[in-house]
């Protein structure tokens, strides 16, 4: 029997400013089980909000074309708590006693993220981890194995090859970025020239 994979979610909401990183996790989620679909341990998620929990047992289900066949774990989406601790005391045992061989971290957190990335290194397994709070990302800096600093949480949509609008909506704020660089330098010779 093989390991499984933990997807953790964090414990932002749908109606709160931290939903884009939610929403980013969820689309990893959904890649994610995706690819190990065919394993004999589906990959199980965590998080800390009931609608984010509802739409993670709706992101397996919809992933796994033979979950009807081999029957669909519908534990395998767990809400683990509504506190910022409580849900981090919740996904410990989920990361130490289910077999799981590799953490992946993405959406909101806070500094309870620092409970999740040392249970995963003590257990030895590997941490791919982002979020869109500082204080978590300082953290995961110094303790994930694979951190996502700044908008790499929100382009691990397109890391991963989940769909090809992630690789179109980088383009775009490449294209767009420069654009800005050039609007700054035209802007920055003009007023040297005296013209503006």
């Amino acid at each position: 029997e093989g390991s499984r994979l933990h997807i953790s979610l964090g414990r932002g909401g749908l109606t709160t400013p931290q939903s884009a990183a939610e929403l980013a996790g969820l689309e990893m989620l959904r890649r994610l089980s995706e690819l190990t679909a065919a394993s004999d341990r589906p990959p199980v998620a965590t998080s800390g909000d009931g609608a984010i929990t509802i739409l993670s047992q709706n992101a397996l289900l919809a992933s796994e074309p033979a979950a009807l066949s081999t029957g669909y774990d519908p534990t395998a989406a767990r809400l683990t708590g509504l506190t910022p601790f409580s849900y981090a005391a919740g996904a410990l045992p989920v990361m130490q006693d289910e077999n799981v061989s590799a953490n992946v971290l993405m959406g909101n957190f806070g500094v309870e993220v620092a409970l999740l990335t040392d249970t995963a290194e003590r257990g030895n397994t590997s941490t791919l981890a982002g979020s869109d709070n500082l204080s978590a990302q300082a953290i995961l800096y110094a303790s994930a194995q694979d951190p996502l600093i700044g908008e790499e949480l929100y382009a691990a949509g397109a890391y991963i090859k989940a769909r090809p609008f992630h690789t179109a909506s980088l383009t775009v704020q490449d294209i767009l970025r420069w654009l800005i660089v050039i609007a700054i330098l035209v802007g920055a010779l003009l007023k040297l020239a005296g013209v503006l």
